[in-house]
């Protein structure tokens, strides 16, 4: 809606900062834009932060699974080596 009536993004743009020139005045521009600069190199540090933990979450799930399909098999094989030494033993005895 807004994009309709303004025309563009960057009119919208030069909307706001001529806004916040007005607000608050030309002398806190720069005050106000290193604060945003800030505020969005805090976000991608978070960001990131955030990334690195679900990798490391996602590595951690995946190594889980990993060791209960190995414990799952070895479960699997002792079962059959059973069975077989069931089967050995039933035809012995016939």
């Amino acid at each position: 809606m807004i994009r309709m009536a303004l025309g563009s993004v960057y009119d919208a743009a030069i909307i706001i900062v001529v806004a916040i020139i007005l607000i608050f005045g030309a002398s806190k521009l720069p005050e106000i834009f290193r604060s945003l600069g800030r505020a969005t190199g805090e976000f991608k540090k978070g960001k990131l932060e955030a990334e690195m933990e679900l990798a490391q979450l996602q590595q951690v799930q995946q190594q889980q699974q990993t060791q209960q399909q190995k414990d799952l098999q070895s479960k699997i094989d002792e079962l059959q080596k059973q069975l077989e030494e069931l089967k050995k033993q039933q035809s012995q005895n016939k």
